[in-house]
């Protein structure tokens, strides 16, 4: 009898599912976008978009599901009561806590650790902590958590990707000495018990078995980050190898024997096998592209566009003030000027302008301990657009290529069937 195995992606614009079975063949896709929809209805949303993936799938594959893991975005965390129900609207990834909670944590966690980012989980956690009633609340739960919880009904669990930014040390399996001291010792009860990605948690809850007709022993596993995910589908397995993540924002990871944590400059690592996943996320990306441009316009006008000829415009493209990587500032203003009245020129120098930072992302992390860029996988929508490859290429200077597999869901379904595959 055929067995199946589930992954699902929580993006920043929607979500997607994909089944596969034990020799990496996929037997189902299948995908949801979210409604434009306010922050205070977002969990509900997330909840019905996970329902509607799993409708989605066939029969034939649901019934014969063996194991099921989940990503979502990084970052993005919930404050849940003691059943694991949101209290308040979620933070989301690109959220950043106040300035005071950010220096108040700079004052107690190492320098260069990744939580001293004002969009850390942690630095969230800290500042909502110290703006909202915290009597009920019991967990924070990252995306992933709580909509893996939603399957196996355990609050209080996450994986070790997702909780990096929360302050844990992979490297240590545990939380760091310095989360006791005052005020983050009020915390320490909301901290969630931490497991390696795709670690079995528990059976599928039974309600939800008879629900979508999958089996009651189909295990939830431990999930991971939709970046991370993205990169265990690309194919990239050796030192120097990398994936962009091509988004509604700009990711980059790189595989590396060496760890390397620098907030200053928004640079972290989490534990891939025997590996170091360096990296880190731009607020830059196909979102400012898209409010400038619907997807046939951006189609279009690329054609137009000589990628081999250099753009003079230097633009950093936002959607409003903040940076993370490769430079950390909450209040880096947008820079959209000059724009020519050539919508050619204008993509152009956005295409450019964004290639410019991916560089310079790749730099940074190789002048801080990482391995040299040997080859660059390409995920995300953006790696449809061969012109801004061929941009790309010449800022980058190594082969820049298609991911393996575009779709983050499909990592998230290997690290369902085998665990993690690196």
């Amino acid at each position: 009898m055929q067995s199946y195995f589930l992954g699902i992606d929580f993006g920043t614009s929607g979500a997607r599912a994909i089944a596969i079975d034990l020799e990496n063949k996929i037997h189902a896709e299948v995908s949801y976008l979210f409604p434009s929809t306010a922050l205070e209805e977002r969990v509900n949303h997330w909840q019905h978009t996970l329902w509607q993936l799993l409708n989605q799938i066939p029969t034939e594959v649901r019934s014969h599901l063996q194991a099921i893991a989940i990503n979502g975005t990084s970052s993005t965390i919930l404050l849940c009561d003691k059943n694991g129900i949101p209290l308040y609207p979620p933070q989301m990834y690109n959220d950043t806590c106040d300035p005071a909670s950010l220096e108040l944590l700079t004052n107690l966690a190492p320098a260069g650790h990744p939580v001293l980012s004002a969009s850390s989980s942690l630095a969230k956690l800290l500042g909502m902590s110290r703006t909202v009633d915290m009597a009920s609340v019991r967990y924070l739960m990252h995306q992933a958590d709580w909509l893996s919880c939603l399957l196996h009904g355990r609050p209080g669990l996450s994986d070790d990707h997702n909780s990096l930014k929360l302050g844990y040390d992979p490297e240590l399996s545990a939380y760091p000495d310095w989360f006791h001291q005052s005020p983050l010792s009020q915390l320490l009860p909301l901290r969630p018990q931490v497991l390696r990605p795709g670690s079995k948690v528990s059976p599928i809850q039974h309600h939800l078995a008879d629900r979508f007709d999958i089996p009651s022993e189909c295990q939830i596993c431990a999930g991971t980050t939709d970046s991370i995910a993205a990169f265990i589908a690309s194919g990239a397995n050796q030192p120097g190898m990398a994936v962009t993540s091509l988004g509604s924002t700009l990711v980059l990871k790189l595989l590396s024997p060496t760890r390397v944590d620098l907030a200053d400059y928004g640079i972290y690592s989490h534990r891939l096998g025997n590996n170091w996943l360096v990296g880190g996320a731009s607020n830059t990306g196909g979102a400012v592209l898209q409010s400038f441009f619907s997807t046939s316009e951006l189609i279009e006008l690329s054609q137009h566009i000589d990628p081999h000829q250099p753009s003079p415009l230097n633009y950093y493209p936002l959607l409003k003030p903040g940076e993370r990587f490769p430079i950390n500032d909450p209040f880096l203003e947008p820079q959209l000027t000059p724009r020519p009245e050539d919508p050619v020129m204008f993509l152009q120098g956005l295409l450019e302008s964004l290639a410019r930072i991916e560089a310079q992302g790749y730099r940074l992390l190789e002048a801080h301990g990482a391995p040299p860029l040997k080859a660059v996988y390409t995920a995300g929508g953006g790696a449809q657009n061969t012109v801004w490859q061929t941009i790309r290429q010449r800022h980058l200077q190594v082969p820049c290529s298609a991911a393996q597999h575009q779709q983050a869901a499909y990592g998230t379904a290997l690290l369902a069937a085998h665990g993690s595959p690196l």
